[in-house]
């Protein structure tokens, strides 16, 4: 997958020059290539926009979740709560004036991301699947995947992290879906329940 065509494609389309698509992609490589993320990456990105191509026809405004998809994690430091409201506010500020994109709806999905709550916005939703799709993928997948983040959040020692990992964890069990759409829950929603119960009991 071609990730600085597909990005610099929507950005031609949406009204961006040239010259903007380039820069703005450099720093978005930069964001996504630091040392510390080992999962909140470039490959994390390309896994939800393979998503995104598998599910574009189910969407009403394609253009918004793909740029919502490139810009989702663009902050990202795991002693902070307010990573996607600062991806969100800077999704928006490199915005050209005269863009040929609904704001609002990429502001709210980049938000929509941290708490992956049932949306209104249909569109929403499809995002938020796409992000936690990983939580579904076989169990060596998986495995690297909750490796990966542990990795994230090496600054916690275990007696501080594996409480707060769990107790994340059990808040998706706690909702009645963890997948918004019904073709992610049909798909995904037992493998991804049988995975996280089974992490839990690594960290428990």
């Amino acid at each position: 997958m071609n990730l600085e065509k597909i990005y610099s494609e929507l950005l031609l389309n949406i009204g961006f020059s040239a010259n903007e698509i380039q820069q703005n992609w450099k720093d978005l490589e930069k964001s996504y290539s630091t040392k510390s993320r080992h999962y909140h990456n470039l490959t994390h990105i390309s896994a939800m926009i393979g998503s995104f191509e598998t599910y574009c026809d189910k969407l009403q405004n394609p253009n918004e979740i793909l740029f919502s998809i490139f810009y989702h994690d663009f902050v990202y430091s795991a002693s902070k709560k307010d990573n996607e409201l600062k991806s969100a506010e800077y999704a928006l500020a490199i915005l050209p004036e005269n863009v040929n994109l609904n704001k609002q709806l990429v502001f709210d999905a980049i938000c929509a991301t941290q708490q992956h709550q049932h949306n209104q916005i249909e569109d929403i939703n499809w995002l938020i699947d796409f992000d936690l799709k990983i939580l579904a993928q076989g169990w060596n997948d998986y495995k690297i995947y909750f490796e990966q983040i542990r990795k994230e959040y090496r600054i916690y020692p275990d007696f501080l992290y594996k409480p707060g990992r769990a107790k994340a964890l059990k808040h998706f069990l706690e909702n009645e879906f963890i997948f918004q759409t019904e073709e992610f829950r049909n798909l995904y929603e037992g493998k991804a329940r049988i995975n996280i119960e089974k992490e839990i009991s690594l960290l428990t």
